[in-house]
């Protein structure tokens, strides 16, 4: 997967990500964009699978319970929320043996290569890495939270570098996998 697909694919966390940052208003924002984005690129069939329906579960609960019932403990608890639906729906997606990766690399792969086994192992393996991530997410944000060890900005760089070193990860790794597989043939 190119890295601009893998970056469109999760927008509508990515608003969110950058536009709720700072103030009430700002998380509000953050949360009705992320809602739109998510349901518009469902619509348009640009979002699929899992990370869809964790986005659209968690930003319609987020919604309700921020900007309608102004709720302290959802508000307080935001980034551990949110990295623990994506960290839940991805491990889900791993035990059940439909890695969220599939839907995604699926859309740029031979039907006929669909269910080779390197195709699979390369789907749960970036899923699982994703995972683990977003769970270590979970982690950062608790921390950052309750001020923990590090400065904000601190779990920020962490979390950042994170994701784009998972994402450069996952443009990367399905070529190398191939490369391979090419050079043993």
């Amino acid at each position: 997967m190119n890295f601009v697909k893998l970056l469109l694919s999760f927008a509508p966390w990515i608003c969110f990500l950058v536009i709720a940052q700072g103030s009430l208003f700002r998380l509000k924002l953050g949360l009705v964009v992320a809602l739109v984005v998510s349901v518009g690129m469902g619509l348009a069939r640009l979002h699929r699978g899992v990370i869809l329906w964790a986005g659209l579960l968690f930003f319609v609960y987020a919604t309700v319970a921020v900007v309608w019932f102004h709720d302290i403990w959802t508000m307080r608890h935001m980034g551990v929320l949110a990295n623990g639906a994506l960290a839940a729906s991805s491990w889900l997606t791993v035990a059940i043996g439909k890695p969220f990766t599939l839907d995604y690399a699926r859309s740029h792969t031979d039907p006929s290569r669909w269910n080779h086994p390197a195709f699979i192992r390369t789907n749960v393996i970036l899923t699982s890495l994703w995972a683990s991530v977003f769970t270590l997410g979970v982690v950062l944000a608790w921390g950052k939270m309750e001020a923990f060890l590090l400065p904000t900005w601190g779990y920020e760089v962490v979390t950042y570098a994170l994701l784009v070193a998972t994402a450069a990860f996952t443009s990367w790794y399905p070529g190398h996998v191939r490369r391979a597989m090419m050079a043993q043939a």
